[in-house]
């Protein structure tokens, strides 16, 4: 991957030098996904799939169920001998022994008798009908419960034999061989997400192993020096490091297998050392913070030097974008593998923001799904006031959604994470927008 050429087409004229021009979401986001490819498909077990993309059609080898079972726990019985039978007046069959799943030679069933058979066992030959256990007397032997008269209709010698109070349709709890899926159907199709009923159904056909994209390893590390871990004691000027953990929890959620790096301090030589470090294990690497133009902004310095010295393209290239939160950005690729990497700025919001907009969709390119990116969908603004956008940013807002209307969380600071943690949606307010009134019908990502 190279990283990709300025376009002229920025936002602030085609001759703004590259540092100063302003970029549109767009602009950024197909730069991104136009230098990010599927990770090559591999062949892994059942369990290791999961989450990951298919990228074969299966067929099915052999029918499902491959063979004619038992629905109920009951008497595979002839429908003609349990013709006509009732509580008044059973029918009274010889029980000629049991049928199990799983049981290899077969009984047979003739005329007057019946075979005790369990959920899920094959259909003996010469049965047509499984009536269940609560149909019967359970093969005690005790005749009908009620009315003496049926109890004198019953043979006698009641021993291994069974009354049947009631009479059953041909096929009744029977489930059929091929009812679910016949052998050369279709099982999945090529794009498909293996969860949980999919890997079921590979297993039910008797594929132990497919052909999938593989899930991409992100890496996301925090970097500053004031960042200090959870449950350890702060001092004055620090705070607690949650980008790293939101990132890394949002990259799963995405479908990635994720690595959270512990924050990293303000040094370019140890930040540039961390990346190099954490290569071997990243399809994707993200950083937050230290792409502004502070003096402590080490990101773009320690970032120069990871680039592949016989491979001029790479790099990363540092831009300004028409958006809020999330002005500052970083997207390139670092190592000798070309890994993708990209930089996002260090406020709570401003990060979360940016991954939603931009590395959702890499992760998702990477799986080699189709649409990667979220749903969005038009609500109606729910807000006791007018919301205001800076004129040339496109803004978004979070909010929550329910029922076709959004209502706005918060304010626009890129730093509240308490409002973030109870939103669902961003809403998102154009670049010619400075003022929304409440009724408006505005455009909404939903994150849930």
């Amino acid at each position: 991957m190279s990283t990709p050429a300025p376009r002229t087409a920025g936002q602030d004229g085609p001759d703004a030098p590259a540092e100063d021009r302003l970029w549109s979401v767009e602009d950024h986001l197909e730069d991104i996904l136009a230098t990010v490819r599927p990770l090559d498909p591999i062949e892994l077990n059942l369990l290791e799939a999961q989450g990951c993309v298919l990228v074969e059609d299966v067929t099915v080898p052999v029918s499902l169920p491959p063979f004619d079972n038992s629905s109920m726990d009951g008497y595979a019985v002839r429908v003609a001998d349990v013709a006509g039978a009732s509580e008044e007046f059973p029918a009274c069959l010889e029980v000629i022994g049991d049928v199990a799943a799983g049981a290899g030679d077969q009984l047979r069933v003739g005329p007057g008798q019946a075979a005790r058979i369990m959920t899920g066992a094959p259909l003996p030959p010469g049965a047509e009908a499984v009536v269940p256990v609560e149909w019967t007397d359970g093969g005690l032997g005790a005749g009908p419960v009620t009315g003496m008269r049926a109890r004198s209709a019953a043979p006698e010698g009641a021993e291994g034999q069974v009354y049947v109070y009631r009479p059953a349709e041909a096929r009744a709890h029977v489930r059929a061989a091929g009812s679910d899926v016949r052998a050369g159907d279709r099982a999945l199709s090529a794009g498909t997400v293996l969860g949980p009923p999919q890997l079921g159904l590979l297993a039910a056909i008797g594929r132990g192993r497919v052909r999938v994209r593989p899930r991409p390893r992100v890496v996301v590390l925090s970097t500053g020096s004031e960042l200090v871990q959870p449950d350890e004691q702060l001092t004055h000027g620090q705070i607690y490091d949650s980008n790293s953990f939101a990132l890394t929890a949002a990259a799963r959620d995405a479908g990635a297998i994720a690595y959270r790096v512990g924050a990293v301090a303000d040094d370019a030589e140890t930040l540039r050392a961390t990346i190099e470090d954490q290569l071997v294990r990243a399809d994707l690497m993200v950083t937050t913070g230290g792409v502004s133009v502070g003096a402590y902004d080490v990101v773009k310095e320690a970032l120069a030097h990871v680039a592949d010295e016989d491979e001029p393209g790479s790099g990363v290239e540092f831009r300004k974008l028409a958006m809020q939160p999330g002005k500052p950005q970083g997207f390139g690729s670092v190592g000798p593998d070309h890994t993708p990497l990209l930089a996002l700025p260090g406020n709570p919001v401003s990060s979360y923001v940016s991954f939603e907009l931009f590395v959702r969709p890499a992760i998702r390119t990477l799986m080699g799904l189709p649409d990667a990116h979220r749903p969005r969908t038009t609500a109606t603004l729910t807000t006791d006031k007018a919301l205001t956008s800076p004129k040339g940013r496109r803004q978004f807002l979070r909010g929550t959604y329910a029922d076709g209307s959004v209502a706005p969380v918060g304010g626009a600071s890129s730093h509240l994470v308490a409002a973030l943690a109870h939103a669902d949606a961003l809403i998102v307010v154009p670049e010619d927008v400075v003022s929304v009134e409440p009724g408006t019908e505005v455009e909404v990502v939903l994150l849930g």
